[in-house]
């Protein structure tokens, strides 16, 4: 049979139909293939039961937040940079170092005690000592933020010459952020020592950051200027709006998890709360300082569009931290319930699985961002990109910590946290001292090398703390931990 040429015309658009459905099927085909492969390892740790399947699975979650919410918070930093521009941006950065600074400190330490006697309690059954725990730590929190508030207040006021003209104005109105910042910090780590990751993380990450932005938004549609003094009375919205979401959110968990007995039934252990807590709150003002010195003394030296750059530079480059807190924040209750229960055995294996979960991840995402340090922070600004070198400064300084693992999580859950606030110290006035040594020479490099150092010098002595008082090798590339020592 003779084929016509226009029944040859007729056939090719159902022959290249059946071309397009057989690559679209090949194509398919190999998607599965590959969603197949990159869901195989993952698979078993949702599936499986046992404790240390639960750690993975909670660290999971927990890197998956915080990587979410470190590209919103970056995104929020780069809409906030553009539209101020590097000098009030700076300005803003500022403040907010400060807001962060004292905010952490307000907690008294009770934040991170909680990741420790919250399980504690849990375990043993102790619900009036949970109960009051629970009141009496967010009350405090809330009193001691609001004093601290009205005293640096008071000091602005009668002492102007404090802060330098341009931050002035911004420096009161972050005050107010205060109370409500502190609040949010104990209860994400309230939700943590629950194992509540997304009530813990959800709302201080992702939150806050888009409620900042929506409030600049708002701020840009009726006419406000783009100014520090306007970024921060948008974090003020942001930091009260979350404040109170989470506390709702947290309230109704922990009402369900204390509806047995008499709810009224509270006991109080203030003085062992505190006396515990207090080198905790040590540590973490030594932490702050270590986090913030450098951005403080660039304030002290250099004008506030150095201060805006640099910020930029680290928080690009601190991307590479979040690893580090997520396994931290993930695992620090099950440090503690392991050691209350004695199963030094379960303990050793999951502070070893901690340190590999913390320093791959980092490495990886390290060598990532200095890649695209470039174009990322062009995305700042046209004058951000020139500390480009800076990066990798700073990179060299959250690697070598990485490879340590989350050792102040493990220090602090096992009662070494004397030791770790003597660390945190030395690390603190070390980071001090060479940036005001090197910043005032180098600039912002000086910054990064004096941070870099500082951070590396904290992981070795945090090792050599954990061996000596714990019997722990926490490196990544140790051997399986010894016995610990009781």
């Amino acid at each position: 049979m003779t084929v016509t040429p226009a029944q040859t015309d007729a056939r090719r658009p159902l022959q290249r139909l059946l071309y397009i459905g057989a690559r679209l099927s090949g194509a398919r085909a190999r998607l599965s293939g590959a969603r197949a492969r990159l869901w195989a390892p993952i698979a078993p740790l949702l599936a499986a039961d046992d404790q240390r399947a639960e750690g993975r699975r909670r660290a999971l979650l927990a890197f998956a937040i915080r990587v979410l919410s470190a590209g919103i918070a970056y995104f929020v930093q780069v809409a906030l940079a553009r539209w101020m521009g590097s000098y009030q941006y700076g300005v803003f950065v500022f403040v907010w170092a400060w807001v962060l600074i004292l905010g952490g400190l307000a907690p008294l330490g009770l934040n991170i005690a909680a990741m420790r006697f919250i399980p504690e309690y849990g375990e043993k059954g102790q619900t009036a000592h949970l109960r009051g725990f629970l009141f009496a730590s967010r009350a405090m929190t809330f009193a001691a933020a609001t004093l601290m508030a009205l005293f640096a207040g008071g000091a602005l006021w009668l002492a102007p010459g404090l802060v330098e003209r341009p931050y002035l104005l911004p420096a009161f109105l972050g005050l107010a952020c205060l109370p409500s910042y502190a609040l949010s910090d104990i209860n994400d780590c309230i939700g943590r020592a629950y194992g509540r990751m997304v009530l813990a993380l959800v709302p201080p990450f992702i939150v806050r950051p888009l409620l900042l932005l929506s409030a600049m938004l708002a701020a840009r549609a009726i006419g406000l200027p783009p100014t520090a003094s306007t970024a921060v009375s948008a974090a003020i919205v942001a930091t009260w709006a979350t404040a109170a979401i989470q506390m709702i959110a947290l309230a109704r968990h922990t009402g369900r998890e204390l509806a047995r007995g008499d709810k009224s039934d509270k006991s109080y252990a203030v003085r062992h709360w505190l006396g515990t807590a207090l080198p905790i709150v040590l540590i973490a003002g030594f932490e702050l300082l270590l986090q913030n010195t450098d951005l403080l003394v660039i304030a002290r030296y250099l004008p506030p569009d150095q201060v805006g750059v640099y910020f930029a530079v680290l928080k690009t480059i601190g991307l590479v931290a979040f690893v580090h807190f997520a396994v931290g924040s993930a695992l620090a209750h099950r440090f503690s319930a392991l050691n209350a229960r004695g199963d030094d055995r379960a303990l050793r294996g999951l502070v070893s699985d901690a340190a590999q979960w913390t320093f791959w991840p980092s490495l990886a995402g390290a060598g990532l961002l200095l890649l695209l340090g470039k174009p990322l922070l062009w995305l700042f600004g046209a004058d951000f990109g020139a500390a480009y070198g800076v990066m990798f400064v700073l990179a060299a300084g959250f690697v070598l910590r990485a490879s340590m693992g989350p050792a102040e999580y493990v220090l602090n859950m096992l009662g070494a946290q004397k030791a770790c606030a003597a660390v945190f110290f030395a690390t603190a006035a070390l980071n001090l001292v060479l940036n005001f040594a090197l910043v005032p020479v180098w600039g912002l490099y000086g910054a990064a090398s004096a941070t870099a150092f500082s951070l590396s010098f904290s992981a070795f002595a945090f090792q050599s703390v954990a061996r000596r008082r714990l019997g722990l090798d926490l490196a990544v590339w140790a051997r399986p931990p010894v016995p610990i020592r009781r």
